[in-house]
């Protein structure tokens, strides 16, 4: 089979792709035929080695975080997969590989697909779909009632994480550009603050969650508008001491994170907050629940107009790193 490769870390995105064998599912993995892959600003972390402290690879690495396609074999022990069933799925961290004809996943990080979905949509949602569901439940344990506010809300992420919050009774608000605004207003967005016009910093108060998409840059304004006893997530801006324990990092992990985040730990504590920060994790049970929201929700993420073959990874990743993008970028097998 064809895939998409890389020999070592490398700050260039320099992606070979190379004619490997065809993976052999084990007892408790499906062999899935990849229709589409989605390509991700993860990807170019991985591809750069940028996140090698939370998980490195052996090379040569197959690319390629998430994906749907069709079971083509199932292991002994799987019974809630079949042969021929729509399936995608948030690769396990440690083993990805969505850039390439096939893959064998564990079955625990596997879901149908979204009823009456084609493969390129759906290929667009699992990474973002774990990440707001995972981040609203188990980092901010989120309340009905409760004020969320997400920067930076453009993307894909803002475009599933809206609903999902919004399914769970939240009052949200979001900061985004003017393109995306009539679309998340459709979502349900309670407030929308276009970046280039306002500051939303001076506007809000007394938030009671934050999800940081921008990074350490807007930290301050992020943490200044959350009420005393708020949380603070960030997707972005660096690992702590909170993250390292919850994984269960080696001693030398939890000190390097631990130091990495101090500053912002500090920062939050010294005004009653909290400071959080996360990595998803595949899950298929929680991509499960995640998939009847956007069914029900009818939630369709934007993808962008230029899709691009295998053969092309290299065209794919370099726009993803440096293009403005109007949705999320597919490689179709």
């Amino acid at each position: 089979m064809k895939a998409a490769q890389i020999k070592k870390y490398s700050k260039e995105i320099k992606i070979s792709i190379n004619d490997i064998p065809i993976p052999t599912p084990n007892e408790n993995e499906a062999l899935i035929k990849i229709i589409s892959a989605a390509v991700n600003p993860l990807d170019i972390l991985q591809l750069t080695g940028s996140v090698r402290l939370i998980q490195d690879y052996k090379m040569p690495l197959t690319l390629g975080n998430e994906c749907s396609g069709i079971v083509e074999k199932v292991g002994k022990d799987i019974k809630d997969f079949r042969v021929g069933d729509r399936v995608y799925t948030r690769l396990p961290i440690k083993k990805i590989g969505a850039f390439a004809e096939y893959v064998a996943v564990d079955h625990k990080a596997l879901s149908k697909m979204p009823s009456g979905y084609d493969f390129m949509t759906a290929a667009a949602i699992p990474l973002a779909g774990l990440t707001a569901y995972q981040g609203l439940v188990e980092e901010l344990e989120v309340q009905p009632g409760k004020t969320l506010l997400i920067t930076g809300a453009s993307g894909s992420f803002g475009q599933i994480a809206v609903p999902i919050a919004k399914s769970m009774g939240l009052r949200v608000i979001v900061t985004g550009n003017i393109r995306s605004k009539e679309k998340l207003i459709k979502m349900g967005v309670d407030q929308y603050l276009d970046y280039k016009k306002e500051n939303y910093w001076e506007i809000l108060t007394n938030i009671d969650y934050v999800i940081d998409t921008l990074g350490a840059d807007e930290f301050e304004h992020e943490l200044s508008v959350l009420r005393r006893g708020g949380r603070l997530l960030s997707l972005r801006t660096a690992p702590n001491r909170m993250f390292a324990k919850r994984n269960d990092f080696s001693w030398l992990k939890r000190s390097l994170f631990t130091l990495a985040g101090s500053k912002f730990d500090s920062a939050a504590r010294k005004q009653g907050k909290e400071y959080r920060f996360m990595f998803v994790r595949s899950n298929g049970e929680q991509l499960k629940l995640v998939t009847e929201i956007v069914e029900k929700y009818h939630i369709i993420p934007d993808i962008d107009s230029r899709t691009f073959s295998l053969s092309q990874a290299n065209e794919a990743l370099t726009l993803m790193a440096n293009g403005k993008l109007n949705g999320k970028i597919i490689i179709q097998m």
